[in-house]
């Protein structure tokens, strides 16, 4: 038996030692793919959009004195968490207001000033 030759293993020609690749074709997009990929990418910049407007609003802090409010006759620590933040979660926004203020518990006294969370 012989040794293979340079030609026959591929060294020394100009073509490459593997078989006939078929050339390919660009990729072509139906009408379906390329509504697809518009959406796609449309999406995609939604989500960037709100990812830094998201980031961007965070990013100043809100400086200042607190907002404050003043206990009145038969107020309770529900009604202002009501009065001031409608929206929001009454019982939170009462944890909230005892936090700030370093309320043991939940007595709160006529003329009293309370400061309150600051709003979101």
């Amino acid at each position: 038996m012989s040794a293979p030759t340079r030609a026959a293993i591929g060294w020394g020609t100009d073509r490459p030692a593997r078989a006939h690749e078929p050339a390919r074709r660009p990729l072509r997009l139906t009408r379906r793919g390329r509504i697809v990929r518009m959406v796609v990418l449309i999406a995609l910049a939604w989500v960037a959009v709100g990812v830094f407007a998201a980031t961007a609003s965070q990013a100043e802090p809100e400086t200042g004195p607190l907002p404050t409010a003043v206990v009145q006759k038969n107020d309770t620590l529900w009604d202002i968490a009501a009065r001031y933040r409608p929206s929001d979660d009454p019982f939170a926004m009462v944890e909230e207001i005892r936090a700030i203020n370093d309320l043991p518990g939940y007595t709160i006294h006529p003329g009293q000033e309370l400061q309150l969370p600051r709003g979101r």
